[in-house]
């Protein structure tokens, strides 16, 4: 058994990005995700489960009948430093059933983020962008701080081409197809 001290050198990651995904997937617990490249831990508050659930069930008696289901499950965005946990998202349920890893933005029907104080800022600027450019055909965002929700569609290359809002919460917001629904916000 050698004790020679292991010496310093200069390594080299062949692939950041997919060492960055290894490193949350198998070291930082369950609910971490990728922002730009910066680990971020997730603790949402009791407030901010309430917000997601009070969507998930309005959505229920739709996602039964269209075939979808909704969960909070990774999503890996494929040549970017970038992992995200949605608070909501909506896929096929034979997709959901067949599939152990993440999934990708445009895999969704629908992605929904619900704001906290420390990460508001990037629900509404760096993940809008994000899920548009990476094909998320809707993405509603609920912010809890300003009291409105906005619903973006039509993803494109720099984002997202439509954007339905601000709407004060306890107004009606029409979520588009698949959903075809008038979504209650009186509840968050």
């Amino acid at each position: 058994m050698s004790t020679a001290a292991h010496a310093p050198g200069n390594y080299s990651v062949s692939n950041p990005e997919q060492a960055l995904k290894y490193a949350i997937q198998h070291f930082a617990g369950d609910r971490a995700e990728i922002i730009e490249g910066v680990i971020t831990p997730m603790s949402p508050s009791w407030a901010h489960e309430n917000a997601a659930e009070v969507v998930r069930r309005q959505l229920t008696p739709r996602l039964e009948a269209l075939g979808l289901v909704s969960g909070s499950g990774n999503l890996d965005l494929p040549g970017s430093e970038n992992w995200f946990i949605p608070d909501l998202a909506v896929v096929p349920a034979e997709l959901a059933a067949k599939t152990e890893g993440a999934l990708l933005p445009d895999q969704t029907l629908l992605v929904v983020e619900v704001t906290s104080p420390s990460n508001g800022e990037t629900d509404r600027t760096v993940k809008r962008r994000r899920y548009g450019q990476y094909g998320a055909p809707i993405y509603l965002l609920l912010d809890r701080q300003q009291r409105e929700c906005t619903v973006f569609s039509e993803p494109g290359r720099l984002g997202y081409q439509t954007v339905d809002g601000p709407h004060p919460f306890g107004t009606s917001v029409h979520l588009p197809g698949p959903f075809d629904l008038d979504l209650e916000t009186d509840g968050f």
